[in-house]
């Protein structure tokens, strides 16, 4: 069992499958920080001045200064602020596969399939199908060089 799951591990496509997993994590971790730090501040400061991870909701009705006071006080809270900043992160990870995807799929389109070039040709005398180079018919052998 150990040797059939050496053989399946060591595979292309299952190592291929395991460097994508680790770039995309790591993709993953750059486009949260490209959205928390520099796309949502200039949002938030054209919006009024809004921090958007510090947005959210307490269940319990008590007014909490800010998300991080709200948790340390323990309060259920709902962080919509949090959710918008996932949701953008999402958008541009799912952009950027798609980009990708594309890309991918223009390379590995197939070159257009051209018809092969004409092998024979018809005896301009009997109408039989003949090779294309031959220079007599072999049905009713008239001489072709001129047709």
């Amino acid at each position: 069992m150990l040797k059939e799951f050496k053989e399946f591990a060591m595979r292309g496509n299952v190592l291929d499958m395991a460097v994508g997993i680790i770039i995309g994590a790591a993709f993953g971790k750059i486009v949260s920080s490209l959205v928390s730090d520099i796309l949502m501040p200039p949002i938030g400061f054209l919006l009024g001045k809004i921090d958007f991870s510090n947005l959210f909701v307490p269940l319990s009705g008590q007014a909490y200064p800010t998300l991080a006071a709200a948790k340390a006080a323990g309060a259920a809270t709902i962080n919509y602020g949090i959710f918008a900043n996932t949701v953008m992160d999402f958008i541009i990870v799912a952009f950027a596969i798609f980009l990708m995807v594309q890309q991918v799929n223009r390379m590995a389109r197939k070159p257009e399939v051209r018809p092969a070039a004409p092998t024979t040709r018809e005896c301009p005398h009997c109408l039989s199908t003949i090779p294309i180079k031959a220079t007599r018919c072999s049905h009713c052998t008239s001489d072709l060089k001129g047709a």
